[in-house]
């Protein structure tokens, strides 16, 4: 049947071609038409006789795979990195036979397949499988019953762990302060690339422990509810690598401690108005403080002495002075007055407020270990000192790698000088400030 078509369109090519022919003038043109015309129909003749000769699905042995036929692909592939894993979904095609979905990567040697039910199953398909970190290329394939598979989608991400992970930095605190009842956190800048998109702040409150998740964008935070014994606080940081990740990575918690006032916890009566044990009219000994003899120069009578508290101008606080009498209010060598308290490891800073003293005057703030301060002409061996001879708030600081007994105070020398004149100094107030040492 197939010779017979083809025998009846050669007759029919032929009959044109001889009603072509009258149409050409030229001889020449003629033989080169008819030429043409013979090449074409041998040609068309050769493909005819093959293809009708063959049976209707013979084409497929030339195709790679042999006889196969296709399942409907995975379409819209996407992979989501996580940590360690990774998440890939795409869209089903509305191919019934399709029944498996195998994921191949790391160059087929790795593998996971999941079973497909298209009556029951979502059109959407989404996966989450272990995968070891680095840039992966994964090769995807439906099937059906009969094990015929789609053509391969291909899709390549980045999977996220360990190497990540050890590359990130905690952002860092450059200052935790509480006054006033709140705590403020102020933040340095943290460089963004690697994904950081919150911090996590963990803190002792008033009801238990609290976590606080704040912004990276924020410059300070607030905490209005840290307890006061809260020495400390911790902070970790949050990180995305892409806005695709599953999953979230940490930094490690790190510790930061709380600077703080602690004056009420070691130290006793420093402010104004400043209590006596013993006092006169102006003149009194504070309580609480150790003065040496040196301090005690206003003389009531032979048994007793006042001094170390002024109860005029503004007062009673506490003060050294000397002068303005002939007979009373002696010169003051290496005047004292201190405390001795016992503190813990950590970073500490003694301000004291100095309303009025004579300017030039030869006395300092000192913190020294062990009980009492030593003398001015020793300042040197102490932990911190400052002269503090002019009105203001005056400070220094001092740093503890253990507990230990440090003694907090002043040292002055003060002269009498006679008639009308002297030497003075008074303190309003003292207060202790602490950093703890964190590991």
């Amino acid at each position: 049947m197939v010779l017979r078509k083809v025998s009846m369109k050669l007759k029919c090519m032929v009959q044109h071609s001889k009603q072509f022919d009258s149409l050409i003038r030229t001889k020449d043109m003629k033989c080169r038409i008819q030429n043409n015309i013979k090449k074409t129909i041998a040609v068309s003749f050769v493909a005819i006789l093959l293809f009708g000769c063959s049976k209707s699905d013979d084409y497929k042995k030339y195709q790679a795979d042999g006889d196969i036929l296709y399942s409907g692909k995975l379409d819209s592939v996407k992979i989501n990195p996580g940590n360690n894993r990774v998440q890939l979904t795409g869209i089903l095609k509305a191919d019934p036979k399709i029944n498996k979905i195998k994921i191949f990567w790391n160059d087929k040697k790795d593998s996971i397949e999941y079973p497909v039910n298209m009556n029951t199953d979502p059109r959407k398909f989404a996966k989450t499988f272990a995968v070891e970190e680095g840039i992966r290329s994964f090769l995807v394939y439906t099937y059906d019953a009969d094990g015929n598979r789609s053509v391969g989608v291909n899709a390549v991400g980045r999977i996220y762990g360990p190497r990540y992970a050890g590359s990130l930095n905690n952002r860092v605190i450059s200052s935790a302060a509480q006054a006033n009842g709140a705590t403020t956190v102020d933040w340095l800048p943290i460089d963004l690339s690697a994904g950081p998109f919150a911090t996590e702040i963990r803190y002792t409150s008033s009801t238990g422990v609290k976590t606080l998740r704040v912004p990276v964008a924020d410059e300070r935070t607030v905490l209005r509810d840290v307890a006061a014994s809260a020495s400390t606080l911790s902070y970790r940081t949050l990180f995305l690598p892409t806005k695709a990740s599953i999953d979230t990575f940490y930094t490690e918690f790190a510790q930061v401690g709380i600077f703080k006032e602690v004056t009420s916890q070691y130290l006793l009566n420093t402010r104004i108005p400043f209590t006596t044990s013993a006092k006169g009219d102006r003149w009194g000994n504070p309580t609480d403080w150790i003065t040496n003899s040196a301090v005690k120069n206003f003389t009531l009578n032979s048994s007793t002495k006042f001094g170390g508290v002024d109860a005029w101008f503004g007062g009673p606080q506490l003060a050294m002075e000397a002068g303005w009498s002939t007979d009373n209010m002696v010169t003051i060598t290496n005047g004292k007055i201190y405390q001795s308290p016992t503190l813990p490891a950590g970073l500490y800073t003694l301000e004291m407020d100095i309303p009025d003293c004579t300017s030039g005057g030869d006395f300092y703030t000192v913190a020294a270990e062990g009980d009492g301060i030593p003398n001015t002409e020793n300042i040197n061996a102490s932990l911190a000192f400052a002269k503090t001879n002019s009105p203001g708030t005056h400070r220094i600081t001092f740093t503890l790698a253990t507990a230990k007994k440090v003694s907090l105070g002043f040292v002055g020398n003060l002269p009498n000088k006679g008639g009308g004149d002297g030497t003075f100094w008074r303190i309003s107030q003292v207060r202790l400030k602490q950093l703890p040492a964190v590991n």
